[in-house]
């Protein structure tokens, strides 16, 4: 079984099992991004999660020293935009984007990959399950909240059901 981390906060796609971006990933990224279209930091971390099927989120403490770096290198210039910082690449920036990506897929298509098709839709349906219960929270009245909580418990104790099957299917208590 892999590690699951802290408690309340086991996701194993936010744990060591995660695909991790090999180094120069997030500058090829960065680059990759700012070759199609301006953008600002914000911008890019929602375009890589969501290029890379949530495989891959990076921080803001990769993503803005990354273009804070190419900026002090001059690959790409910034200008104020609607009250923020927007990157956009200069032409030893589009150099190096075609350098650094010949023969080479993107990152964030390499860290989907790595991903897997059943954990996507495993994080995804997760995802949808939070945004449900943060509506019950807002908008329910007591008993709605108090079924939801029953809901999420009793699925919460089939989830580990399910991981103790044995391999034919069949629980142990079966």
């Amino acid at each position: 079984m892999a590690a699951m981390g802290g408690p309340g906060f086991g996701f194993p796609w936010g744990g060591p099992g995660r695909p991790r971006p090999r180094r120069g990933d997030v500058r090829l990224a960065v680059l990759s991004l700012l070759a199609e279209q301006p953008m600002h930091g914000y911008q890019m971390i929602t375009e890589l999660a969501e290029r890379s099927g949530g495989a891959w989120r990076p921080s803001p403490g990769s993503i803005y020293p990354t273009l804070q770096q190419l900026e002090d290198e001059g690959l790409v210039s910034v200008t104020e935009q609607d009250g923020r910082r927007t990157f956009e690449l200069t032409d030893a920036g589009r150099d190096e984007v075609q350098r650094a990506s010949a023969g080479r897929r993107a990152p964030w298509e390499e860290l989907a990959d790595e991903d897997g098709a059943g954990a996507r839709s495993l994080r995804a349906t997760a995802f949808q399950v939070m945004g449900a219960v943060t509506q019950v929270a807002a908008a329910g009245d007591d008993h709605q909240v108090a079924r939801a909580v029953s809901l999420l418990k009793e699925t919460r104790k089939s989830l580990y059901r399910l991981l103790a099957e044995d391999d034919d299917g069949q629980g142990d208590d079966a």
